[in-house]
């Protein structure tokens, strides 16, 4: 399973540790990736989504796991959470009409 946030494609990072004495060694820096699962009101169902934390707090702020969706741009999301867009663009589609 890769270190990828699957709402954010946020991912690993590269950098030096940086010694007092300026010795530079190579460093990971890892997103905080939790496993959590969200309410989707359209689907009235709950998704297992492997989430930076980052992305949960955007998630809260624009009002939940589908409104989040529809706004996020398809080259950040992953092929489950690209999936679960089109289920509930498919829903709201349904209900409209």
């Amino acid at each position: 399973m890769s270190r990828r946030c699957e709402l954010t494609g946020k991912g690993v990072m590269t950098g030096h540790h940086v010694s007092h004495a300026n010795n530079k060694t190579k460093r990971v820096f890892r997103p905080n990736l939790q496993t959590v699962s969200l309410a989707s009101e359209a689907l009235g169902q709950n998704l297992r989504l492997r989430v930076s934390m980052n992305a949960l707090r955007s998630v809260d702020h624009t009002g939940g796991i589908d409104v989040f969706l529809m706004k996020a741009k398809d080259g950040a999301l992953s092929i489950r959470a690209l999936r679960f867009k089109r289920m509930i663009q498919k829903k709201q589609l349904a209900s409209a009409a």
